[in-house]
């Protein structure tokens, strides 16, 4: 329990941190919102009603408590470009991001754990030459060149859904994921051969300890054997990995966005920076570190119930 509430508290403080530095990062931009909203003929007395209602008079440091209680609550400011709250743009599409990485994840896991303790089964076999061949190729392709190949494949010659025609949850509920499945599969394929050579490596690393070779004499079988006892520890790794995967898999989603056309944070990013909307800017990177640093302090707080060492330290 005292590990948990360490980590807690690191997680805490770093996220402390990055708000810190995201917030003070858009404040030295030597640049006026107020000037590209309205203009370099604005009346002065424009001028200060709009900076009132942005919330650009005060101090920095008295801005950003501001900012912080204010995201805390869910209310993170309002957009200098479209004049409206920045949790109803992220509302509208944090969902699609969130469901994309979600989706794409689970792939990941579907694809690499039954490969990878497949392949270290045979390994050495004809299958496993194959694969570990088929598994260097897939893994130094890009998830956005795969992406293109999917949207002409898929979608232009054999016509399984429709590039940029994206369908959204409340028009068809599996309109919707069916349009999400080869995005997430673009992203899934090349994060799927890391963990299945991580997997792969661990388990055979593991087949040749003492106690493998115990269960053995007990009369288990080879894919008993790695259910039951060389996977869990094989894992250990994995998971930190797969935190990781999952954390890069929402970063990278913002590029595969652009490529199906979906509107997700990633355009809404883009739109974002090109138009120096830097609430928004903002918001989206926070919510982005955090993610990162939950799910890596969630992989930290698992490995510790996997392995009872680390239990005991």
């Amino acid at each position: 329990m005292r590990y948990i509430i360490r980590k807690l508290a690191v997680l805490v403080v770093t996220l402390l941190l990055v708000s810190i530095v995201a917030f003070l990062a858009f404040q030295i931009i030597p640049a006026d919102p107020t000037a590209k909203i309205l203009g370099t003929s604005a009346t002065p007395e424009k001028v200060a009603a709009l900076r009132e209602e942005l919330d650009l008079n005060g101090s920095v440091v008295s801005r950003y408590f501001r900012w912080l209680g204010g995201f805390v609550t869910g209310d993170p400011g309002v957009s200098y470009n479209y004049r409206c709250p920045v949790s109803e743009l992220l509302a509208d599409k944090l969902p699609v991001t969130a469901g994309l990485s979600i989706l794409s994840f689970l792939l990941v896991i579907v694809i690499s754990i039954p490969v990878g303790m497949r392949l270290a089964w045979r390994a050495g076999s004809v299958v496993d030459r194959i694969f570990s061949t088929l598994n260097q190729i897939v893994m130094s392709v890009p998830p956005f060149f795969i992406g293109i190949l999917f949207t002409y494949l898929f979608g232009l010659v054999l016509k399984w859904f429709t590039p940029g025609n994206f369908v959204s949850a409340q028009e068809s509920f599996w309109g919707y994921w069916g349009y999400l499945f080869f995005p997430a599969l673009a992203i899934a394929l090349p994060k799927s051969t890391m963990v299945i050579k991580l997997l792969r490596g661990n388990l055979l690393t593991e087949y040749g300890k003492d106690y493998a070779r115990t269960a053995y004499s007990r009369g288990n079988s080879t894919s008993g054997v790695m259910r039951r006892h060389l996977l869990r520890n094989a894992m250990l790794s994995v998971v930190t990995f797969l935190a990781f995967t999952l954390a890069d898999i929402v970063a990278g989603s913002i590029i595969i966005e652009q490529v199906f056309g979906i509107p997700g944070l990633g355009r809404l990013l883009l739109s974002a920076i090109g138009n120096r909307d830097y609430p928004v800017v903002q918001a989206i990177v926070v919510i982005l570190a955090c993610i990162v640093m939950v799910v890596n302090t969630l992989a930290d707080i698992v490995n510790q119930f996997l392995d009872p060492r680390l239990r005991l330290n």
